[in-house]
């Protein structure tokens, strides 16, 4: 069983960056990225800080927005209006969940997908879907792809399982999965023969957010196993999807949480950024 250390890969991948920030910045092209923080989550402004810190490492400018969590929809369309005609940014990110009062889509929407670095509009989706390359795709998705890829894992021609549906993980993950040539099958509540799908599956990537919900029995002897799950117990600690312990002894590759797929999030929205940046490079040239 080989552990797949999405730390070093993560930090791999910010020196990439670094470098090429740096370059572009010689070019004249500051790497720029906007966040915007609606109310006071707390993980929410863990996140946000997170992300400021290692646009800092990597020699990209950070721009965060503040903003009460009563703030008008109107007046959030309006800055991200703003933000989509101010030529110094490339990555426009909105940190959810957004307060109730504000609708998700509408304001996703609204960003220019050509700074869209979460890959969530409507037009970078259909990019994905379509096997275009020129689109963002979302980071956590794009962060399992670039791990197995730099594990030597064989994706064409396996059978890939998708423990999820939602459209920032599950639904991305298997658009990436099947353009690489895998034959991948989407699981989720609904889903009948649920253990007998995972058991069959070469490549298992669980995004359910239940602690602990696959078990030895859903896995196939040397099956390469995804854990995308982030669940916080009552005793403080993070949980993946996949019972580790049980799991493991069975896996020929397997992610640990915390320290697997976690890391490369950040690690490819800056990857995303960097790609815009590239982009308005060549538009002014």
């Amino acid at each position: 069983m080989t552990l797949i250390d999405g730390k070093s890969i993560s930090a791999k991948v910010k020196e990439e960056i670094k470098s090429v920030a740096s370059n572009l910045a010689a070019k004249g092209v500051e790497p720029a990225l906007a966040v915007i923080l609606v109310g006071e989550d707390a993980a929410s402004k863990t996140y946000v800080a997170s992300k400021e810190k290692a646009c800092a490492a990597c020699g990209i400018r950070s721009v965060a927005h503040r903003l009460s969590s009563d703030v008008s929809e109107a007046a959030l369309l309006e800055l991200i209006e703003n933000l989509n005609d101010d030529e110094s940014i490339d990555g426009i990110l909105v940190q959810l969940p957004l307060p109730r009062h504000i609708d998700t889509n509408k304001i996703l929407e609204k960003i220019n997908p050509q700074k869209d670095v979460d890959g969530f509009s409507a037009i970078n989706v259909g990019k994905l879907t379509s096997g275009l390359s020129d689109g963002f795709v979302p980071c956590t998705p794009l962060g399992v792809m670039r791990l197995l890829e730099e594990y030597g894992v064989q994706i064409s021609g396996k059978n890939a399982v998708v423990l999820g549906r939602s459209n920032i993980v599950g639904k991305p993950m298997a658009s990436l999965l099947l353009n690489a040539d895998a034959t991948v099958t989407i699981t989720h509540s609904k889903t009948k023969n649920l253990k007998w799908l995972c058991a069959d599956a070469d490549i298992l990537v669980a995004a359910v957010g239940r602690a602990h919900f696959v078990g030895a029995d859903m896995i196939k002897q040397g099956a390469v196993v995804i854990d995308v799950g982030i669940n916080r117990g009552g005793d403080g600690k993070l949980r993946g999807d996949v019972d580790f312990d049980a799991v493991a002894p069975k896996c020929s590759f397997i992610t640990p949480v915390p320290g697997g797929v976690g890391p490369m999030t950040i690690a490819m929205l800056l990857s995303n950024t960097i790609k815009s940046a590239k982009n308005r490079l060549r538009q002014r040239a």
